[in-house]
């Protein structure tokens, strides 16, 4: 064991995988989403510094290097990045760690990444209020966000045509009711409950969105300026709290719905991750569980529980059968649903404990399609690349 001055470093654990490479990217290593591009790692960041989004040579996976930065405004964090083509967008949010700042940037940024090294802004969308806080863009030319307005009591869907990425317009958006307090609406939701939108992901004219405290929402969205509500599916705050991500599992009535663990254990219920059985769309209803990993990573330290998934992003790894999950103090899980009432867990990875942690906290997933895994540390351990051992 290798030890510092502050906590003992446990050391690298893995089964079916392996570390290819490796970068704390020039000291920020607080990593959150990740896009490939042209043979770069575009990495957002947490925001411990300005630094907002790394851009990371990994044409040789085995010595990714960062080559270039893109910083963000003050008091303004910039954690989640997509691309389509030669335009890529970055969010804009009010930092929660800079709790002084008077002002921050709101909405999304937009570069044109033609260059992939060489990013060029082309155009804000604004979105008043908070902010942005994840997006999906995976075709041309829209894109939805988790966005802000005056009057809201939280973020809500909202898509835009980024047509011409130097003006941007908002075409349609969609909200839970009661969110609307401008308009008098009245909330309708339990009190110590957040009613926000997380992010959705699409499949045909469906949008499949987690919306934290309360659960899982399907929209149609069959016409973007207009959508509308199929389904709602409150977990309940016995055993959920804070869904994060919706996966639809191609040719399958089946989505994988995780739920994000924000504190250490104890301090919340064990955070699942849901197979729910969506046959009958209107009337959505939890089918099984993933196992929970094994092992002693309750009294290691750090969060223990779901974060996000591989989505399977058009150009990135397909495969129905297997879900590849950060699960933090407990590494990367790579799931086999070929059963979907059976998940079985066929292989993980947990790092070596990155200096000044008391445990990894692995953050965001991207699977290439080479089936190279890329996956980032929320503190300070930066972006690994590993292989799965099929």
């Amino acid at each position: 064991m290798q030890t510092t001055s502050t906590e003992t470093r446990r050391g690298e654990e893995t089964w079916n995988m392996r570390l290819v490479g490796h970068t704390d990217m020039n000291g920020h290593g607080d990593g959150m989403h990740i896009n490939l591009k042209d043979g770069f790692a575009f990495v957002a960041h947490m925001g411990d510094s300005r630094v907002g989004t790394s851009i990371v040579d990994v044409s040789d996976p085995t010595k990714p290097r960062v080559v270039n930065e893109i910083l963000t405004p003050p008091g303004t964090h910039s954690h989640k990045v997509q691309i389509v083509g030669d335009i890529l967008v970055v969010n804009n949010e009010r930092n929660p760690e800079e709790r002084d700042a008077k002002e921050w940037a709101h909405g999304l940024r937009l570069f044109d990444v033609s260059k992939a090294d060489q990013p060029r802004e082309v155009g804000f969308f604004n979105t008043p209020g908070k902010g942005v806080h994840r997006m999906t863009y995976w075709n041309e030319p829209f894109v939805t966000m988790s966005g802000s307005d005056e009057g809201y009591t939280d973020q809500f869907f909202i898509a835009a045509d980024l047509s011409d990425p130097s003006n941007p317009k908002e075409v349609g958006r969609w909200w839970m009711p009661g969110m609307n307090a401008a308009a008098g609406e009245e909330r309708t939701w339990p009190q110590g409950r957040r009613c926000a939108m997380h992010h959705a992901i699409f499949r045909g004219d469906r949008a499949y969105v987690g919306w934290w405290d309360s659960g899982l929402v399907i929209l149609d969205v069959s016409d973007l300026t207009k959508p509308s509500l199929v389904s709602h599916l409150d977990f309940g705050a016995e055993v959920s709290g804070c869904t994060h991500t919706a996966l639809p599992i191609a040719d399958t009535n089946y989505l994988v719905v995780t739920d994000e663990s924000t504190r250490d254990p104890g301090q919340e219920v064990q955070k699942q991750v849901w197979v729910v059985d969506i046959a009958d769309e209107r009337n959505p209803k939890v089918a099984a569980q993933f196992p929970v990993p094994e092992g002693d990573f309750a009294t290691r330290g750090g969060r223990f529980g779901p974060h996000n998934i591989h989505e399977g992003r058009p150009g990135t790894f397909q495969d129905a059968n297997t879900i590849y999950l950060t699960y933090f103090n407990a590494g990367v899980r790579v799931v086999n649903i070929s059963n979907p009432l059976e998940p079985r867990e066929i292989a993980y990875y947990v790092p070596e404990t990155p200096p000044g942690q008391k445990a990894p906290a692995f953050n965001d997933i991207l699977v290439g399609p080479d089936g190279l895994v890329y996956v980032t540390d929320r503190y300070h351990g930066g972006l690994y690349i590993l292989e799965h051992k099929r």
